[in-house]
C-alpha cells in the first residue's frame, strides 16, 4: 500500500498523512506530537485532561452536537492520549468527509475550557483514576512504569488525585495553547477521499502560528517490587525489560523477541506455564516501541504461591533462548509478525493509529518497511537481548493477595 500514501509537510509545519483506500469509509485523526512523556512530575495528567475537555464542547458546538454530527451520519467519535501523542479521531462514511474535518477540527482549534465543565471532568478523571487501580491487570500495568522509569515516566499517564488537584483552568488553556499549534499537528486520513481537498481545507482552517513541546528529562532502570492487597484472589504479575528505541535497527529483533516469549498460545511461556505447568490462565506479552521509550512486557495471572516460580521460569526461558533458539523458530515468529501485520492493514481506523505511531517515531512512510525490517532480524541479535535480560536486566512487579 507503499504506492497510496502520501506525507505532505505544509510551511508551516503541519503535517499530512494520507493513504487512499476504494472503500466507502473513512478514518480520520487530528494529533499532536505531545503527550504524558512531555509532562512534568507537577502537571502529570495534564494532556490527557485536555483530551477529555476537547470534546466538553466548542464555540461551535455543545456536547450533543460534536458526537451528533459524526454518530448520527453513521461515524464513531473518540480520542487517546499516550506517552508520545494525543490524538482525536472519527470513523465515518467517505461521503462525509467534509463533516469528520469539520468537526474534529473545531475541537482542536476551538475548546472553551468551561470552568464548570472543567470542575465537572475532574470527577470523572478521579473516577477514572479509580477504576485503573481497582482492576488488577490495569493497575499493575499501569503501576510497571515506575519500575522502569524515574520521574515522569514512572507514573500514571491519566495523574494522580494530587496533580489532577492542582490543574485549574489557566493551565489547562495555557498549555493547550503552546502545544497546538500548527507545526506540532498531524492530521491523518486512511480511507476513500481526495488529498488535494484535504490540504485545501487545512491551508484553510490552520494559520502559522508555532509553538514548542517541552522534553522532560527522565532515566531507566530496573526495579522489582512487590504489593499486597485485600479482596483479591489472585496475583497479578508483570515482568518487563527495556528494548531498542525505534528508530534503533534493533527493536525488530525486541519485537520478534517479546513474541517469541509471549505471542500468543504458541508462545514459549504460554506452552511452558500455562499449557504444560497449569500455573497461570493469562499469559500475554506486548510492546511499546518509541521515539523516546521502549519497552516489552508479560503480564500472568497466576495464584500468589506460584509468584516466585513463575518469576523463575521466565528468566530461564530467556536464558535457554539466548542459548538455543534456531533459525527454523526464529522464521515462524517472523512470520507471524507479518501476519498480524497484514491482518491488521484490513481495519482502516487501525492503520490510521499505525501511521501516527510511525509518524511520531520519525517518519509515517517507514511504516510500510515493517515486513523488510522484520525479515532482516538476525538470529544473533534475538539472542544477545535474550541474554541480557537472564542475565538480570529486567524489572518485575508483582500484586499480591494479603490474607
Amino acid at each position: 500500500m507503499k504506492e497510496n500514501f502520501k506525507r505532505i509537510v505544509l510551511k508551516n509545519g503541519f503535517t499530512i498523512l494520507f493513504e487512499k483506500r476504494n472503500l466507502p469509509v473513512v478514518s480520520i485523526a487530528f494529533a499532536v506530537r505531545e503527550g504524558g512523556i512531555n509532562e512534568t512530575c507537577e502537571e502529570k495528567g495534564i494532556s490527557h485532561f485536555i483530551e477529555h475537555m476537547l470534546y466538553k464542547g466548542t464555540s461551535k458546538r455543545n456536547v450533543r452536537q460534536i458526537a451528533e454530527a459524526i454518530e448520527k451520519n453513521g461515524g464513531e467519535l473518540n480520542g487517546f492520549t499516550s506517552e508520545e501523542v494525543t490524538a482525536y479521531w472519527c470513523k465515518i462514511p467517505s461521503k462525509h468527509l467534509q463533516i469528520g474535518l469539520d468537526v474534529l477540527s473545531d475541537l482542536v482549534k476551538n475548546p472553551l475550557f468551561d470552568k464548570k465543565e472543567v470542575e465537572k471532568e475532574r470527577k470523572v478523571i478521579f473516577e477514572e483514576i479509580k477504576m485503573y487501580k481497582d482492576n488488577p491487570p490495569s493497575h499493575v500495568l499501569s503501576e510497571f512504569n515506575s519500575c522502569l522509569y524515574t520521574g515522569t515516566m514512572g507514573m500514571n499517564l491519566a495523574g494522580t488525585y494530587e496533580t489532577m488537584s492542582s490543574l485549574d483552568r489557566k493551565k489547562l488553556v495555557n498549555k493547550f495553547k503552546k502545544i497546538y499549534t500548527p507545526n506540532n499537528m498531524i492530521l491523518c486520513i486512511v480511507g476513500d477521499a481526495d488529498l488535494d481537498l484535504i490540504e485545501k481545507f487545512v491551508l484553510k482552517n490552520f494559520g502559522n502560528s508555532q509553538g514548542s513541546v517541552p522534553q522532560i528529562p527522565f532515566e531507566t532502570k530496573n526495579e522489582i517490587r512487590f504489593e499486597k492487597r485485600k479482596g483479591i484472589d489472585q496475583a497479578n504479575l508483570v515482568f518487563g525489560f527495556h528494548m531498542p528505541l525505534a528508530n534503533n535497527p534493533l527493536s525488530h529483533a525486541a519485537l520478534c523477541l517479546i513474541s517469541l516469549m509471549a505471542g500468543g498460545m504458541s508462545s514459549r511461556l504460554f506452552s511452558e506455564i500455562r499449557e504444560k505447568r497449569n500455573l497461570a490462565y493469562a499469559v500475554k506479552g506486548m510492546a511499546e516501541i518509541g521515539k523516546n521509550l521502549s519497552h516489552g512486557i508479560i503480564y500472568f495471572g497466576t495464584p500468589k504461591e506460584s509468584v516466585e516460580e513463575i518469576k523463575k521460569l521466565v528468566v530461564k526461558e530467556f536464558k535457554k533462548v539466548s542459548k538455543e533458539l534456531k533459525e527454523k523458530e526464529l522464521k515462524m515468529v517472523k512470520e507471524q509478525l507479518i501476519g498480524n501485520h497484514q491482518i491488521n492493514l484490513e481495519n482502516s481506523q487501525e492503520q490510521m493509529v499505525h501511521l501516527l505511531a510511525a509518524e511520531i517515531e520519525g517518519n509515517a512512510e517507514r511504516f510500510y518497511d515493517f515486513e523488510k525490517d522484520i525479515l532482516a532480524v538476525k538470529l544473533k541479535d534475538v539472542k544477545a537481548l535474550a541474554k541480557k535480560v537472564a542475565d538480570g536486566s529486567y524489572s518485575f512487579f508483582a500484586l499480591i493477595p494479603e490474607d
